[in-house]
């Protein structure tokens, strides 16, 4: 009978591992599929529990409009800001940093920015890739509250994937704790 437990235990956790990589969709639209481990939304989705940027998802894009994740670099005037462990908050330093990339992103209103949310290694992947989408929310409500364009943006959450630190200590995975900034241009 423990045998028996413990194999249902696993085939849960198998598959609700599986279900953490989907990605979301918006308003019935497919979206190109996010890459293995991480979450994906649209902006301008409104509604369903999704993000909230205030509205009824007027001006959103469709999957076909929307750039794919791979179109998105570097973007070298838009540094990333970081969180505490286990909050998804929005930090006093970190306010003002995002002040003035949303002033960047006004003055470039010909680029699509990608928000990336991170983790760091400590809880369940599952976990990590929720709590990364909630900061990549938090970070995309205090943009759109300045100014920017929600249907400009989109989200995707990392969880841990993607560590710019690989140390196990508190300097390190508060590097990792962070929203990162990608742009395309239109």
């Amino acid at each position: 009978m423990i045998k028996s437990l413990a194999l249902g235990g696993v085939m849960l956790v198998v598959l609700l591992a599986g279900c953490a990589k989907q990605p979301v969709s918006s308003g019935g639209t497919a979206s190109a599929p996010a890459p293995d481990g991480a979450r994906m939304e649209g902006a301008g989705t409104a509604g369903g529990g999704s993000f909230g940027a205030g509205g009824s998802g007027a001006g959103a894009l469709s999957g076909a409009q929307r750039p794919a994740i791979s179109d998105f670099v570097a973007a070298p005037d838009l540094s990333d800001i970081h969180f505490d462990f286990d909050r998804a908050d929005i930090r006093e330093g970190d306010a003002k940093m995002l002040d003035s990339h949303a002033g960047w992103l006004k003055s470039h209103a010909d680029h699509f920015v990608l928000i990336e949310g991170h983790c760091d290694e400590r809880g369940t992947n599952e976990y990590n890739t929720a709590l990364g989408d909630r900061r990549a929310k938090a970070t995309m409500n205090y943009l759109v509250s300045r100014g920017v364009a929600a249907n400009r943006i989109t989200l995707i959450s990392y969880g841990e994937e993607r560590p710019v630190c690989s140390q196990h200590d508190d300097a390190c995975w508060a590097k990792n704790r962070r929203a990162h900034f990608m742009v395309k241009a239109r």
